[in-house]
């Protein structure tokens, strides 16, 4: 996936009201009761069908490091669907979005004023408007490039412009050399 889907994605799982199901079983068990049949869990975990049989019957216990990984990440994509659509729609309509980060941060602007980039750390409150757009975006398959704008519009608009109170004639805002990105809800 991506740097800033990844991020959107652990935002929403701690929205979560119950954790995932712990043991493999338990998960093979979910993805096929959630895939109606266990050719279907077989073919997107890329394993037999007898193999997801029998992690159903318990008659394996420990999936190899590789399968544990897309097991979790498909069961992980799958859990509680209200709760996660729940915490994306009070984000967008209501609580906004909250991004820590640590970036180059720059902008474009008039001649005579000081837009040279530079390492920030911020954490700044994104109204729900920008969330949003987010959300939206990530539901879409927008790629990183495309979530990044978003992000730099938004700081661009809540952090360097405050709300249309100073820096008004700001044109872009350059977002790169991302060394910390989170998200909170």
């Amino acid at each position: 996936m991506s740097l800033f889907g990844d991020g959107l994605e652990a935002a929403v799982h701690k929205a979560f009201t119950r954790p995932i199901p712990k043991s493999a079983g338990a998960q093979m068990r979910y993805l096929v009761k959630q895939l109606k049949g266990t050719r279907a869990v077989a073919q997107m975990l890329r394993i037999s069908q007898r193999t997801v049989e029998r992690y159903v019957k318990d008659q394996i216990k420990k999936p190899r490091p590789d399968l544990a990984a897309r097991l979790e990440r498909e069961v992980k994509r799958r859990w509680q669907p209200q709760v996660r659509a729940r915490a994306r729609q009070r984000a967008a309509t209501t609580g906004g979005i909250v991004i820590d980060t640590r970036a180059r941060l720059g902008y474009t602007a008039p001649i005579g004023s000081t837009d040279e980039s530079r390492i920030r750390h911020l954490t700044v409150a994104l109204p729900p408007q920008h969330a949003a757009r987010l959300f939206d975006a990530q539901q879409a398959d927008a790629g990183d490039q495309q979530l990044q704008q978003i992000v730099a519009e938004g700081l661009k608009e809540v952090y360097f412009q405050d709300g249309g109170r100073r820096a008004g004639s700001l044109d872009e805002v350059r977002f790169t050399d991302i060394e910390h990105l989170a998200f909170e809800l």
